[in-house]
């Protein structure tokens, strides 16, 4: 025998009700909804951070690498370019990997004006090392320092906006531009 049809929609009414007034899983259905905003933000920021703390990690290197060449050190020890490179790298604290993703260009020139500290990419968005070069100069001559780090990025989705190379990877990019102190006099 079945049911009348309206018994069976008041026990599915009352039913209804019942389930609407069950809080017992609302802290997880809340959390569900927050989370995913929430690890995306917090992924976000750490992958700032992470760019931020490479980004003053290389400056450093630089800035110690290159005191030696604004010094004369470089020029009187026949410092070469290899040299130039582990004195970098012994500055990374094994935070960056000194591998093929570290390039450096040292060149010297007429007038600070003369400084080009853009961003060699080729037509593809990659990093353009073909013209660098490792001349430190003579004394009293100005030095341009470039160092570059392709860092790649953790979070894939998140951090897109802050990839400026393909493959997902942003360029860390150092300067340093000084004149060589009078050495050897």
């Amino acid at each position: 025998m079945t049911m009348p049809f309206t018994i069976l929609t008041a026990r599915l009414r009352r039913k209804a009700e019942a389930w609407c007034q069950d809080h017992k899983g609302a802290a997880a259905v809340e959390f569900a909804l927050v989370a995913i905003p929430f690890f995306f933000l917090i992924f976000g920021i750490l992958e700032v951070c992470l760019i931020f703390i490479m980004s003053t990690v290389l400056e450093n290197s630089v800035s110690e690498a290159a005191r030696k060449v604004r010094t004369g050190q470089a020029q009187e020890s026949g410092y070469t370019e290899v040299e130039f490179r582990r004195d970098i790298c012994n500055e990374f604290f094994n935070l960056l990997s000194c591998d093929n993703k570290l390039h450096i260009d040292v060149r010297s020139m007429t007038k600070f004006s003369a400084a080009d500290m853009s961003t060699p990419k080729d037509a593809d968005g990659n990093l353009d090392d073909v013209g660098f070069i490792y001349d430190p100069g003579d004394a009293n001559e100005i030095v341009a320092v470039r160092v570059y780090y392709e860092w790649p990025l953790i979070t894939p989705i998140i951090s897109a906006p802050l990839a400026n190379l393909p493959d997902n990877r942003h360029l860390l990019q150092a300067n340093a531009v000084f004149r060589n102190e009078p050495f050897g006099d």
